[in-house]
């Protein structure tokens, strides 16, 4: 079991020692744009927000041994993760388990993005299947933490390699004959460096349009910039250089980019549309 110990560093403390607590985590400024993190602490009268951050401190903190468990329940195949989105860049806090290879300070995934981008609208995803990048089957389910007045603020996932189980469950259809079509799952990038998320969120887009960005056409790249928006990217500090770089193009064409997607995306008033008033 891995947890962040009080001077922001990890210790790893093994299936069979008693939980830690992870430190007080800081929320990171700098976030950017329209999808910026929404679960930071309360506004409003002083006294009230250090009192949620408490909480969720205090949930947080209890979830250490409640991720130990699950993972020592179903064994070295199973990995309990818990994140704090007040820190997007680096939302690993604790961890059981290998499954996915990351430790504490790690970064989310792609599906964590998304989650950050949905804020506190987002609902609780279970049992969906994904593939990691060595080839690993994994059946996974995110469960959101709120605080009190309802706030996302963090989540407790569950990773369970069923590799194998897949691999027996495909041999017996073979042997009865009713062997099924493999299912298409989709890849999700676990690390521990956020660059390496937004690369692949990146290079999947223009994977499934079978162009580079050279080749894309500037509808083609607003809709790129306004698909990344939507997932969350560029709520992470520093998001913005780092997509630059991976699609070859400077810093400013990447912000006017960003500015003209979200311009579009924006419903603009018209004759049936009052001001404020949804599209």
């Amino acid at each position: 079991m891995s947890v962040e110990n009080g001077t922001g560093t990890s210790t790893g403390t093994g299936t069979n020692d008693g939980p830690q607590h992870p430190a007080r985590p800081q929320n990171p400024d700098g976030a950017q744009g329209a999808h910026a993190v929404k679960t930071a602490a309360p506004e409003g009268d002083p006294a009230v927000g250090r009192e949620r951050s408490a909480e969720r401190d205090a949930i947080i903190a209890a979830l250490v041994p409640v991720a130990e468990g699950i993972a020592a329940t179903f064994g070295s195949l199973c990995e309990a993760v818990v994140h704090d989105y007040r820190r997007p860049e680096r939302s690993v806090v604790a961890i059981a388990g290998a499954v996915t290879h990351r430790s504490v300070g790690g970064a989310m995934s792609e599906i964590g993005l998304g989650m950050l981008a949905r804020g506190d609208a987002a609902a609780d995803e279970l049992n969906y299947l994904t593939r990691t990048q060595d080839g690993k089957l994994v059946k996974s389910s995110t469960m959101l933490l709120r605080d009190s007045g309802g706030a996302v603020f963090g989540a407790l996932c569950v990773n369970l390699d069923i590799t194998a189980v897949q691999q027996a469950g495909a041999l017996l259809g073979e042997l009865a004959g009713v062997a099924a079509p493999a299912a298409d799952v989709p890849t999700t990038t676990f690390g521990d460096d956020m660059e390496s998320v937004l690369a692949s969120v990146v290079d999947a887009y223009q994977l499934r349009r079978n162009r580079p960005w050279s080749e894309l056409d500037r509808p083609a790249r607003l809709e790129l910039f306004r698909d990344l928006d939507e997932r969350g990217v560029f709520a992470l500090r520093g998001a913005v250089p780092q997509v630059a770089a991976r699609l070859g193009i400077s810093r400013a064409s990447a912000y006017t980019y960003l500015a003209k997607s979200r311009d579009r995306a924006a419903p603009r008033p018209g004759p049936d549309t009052p001001p404020g008033a949804p599209a």
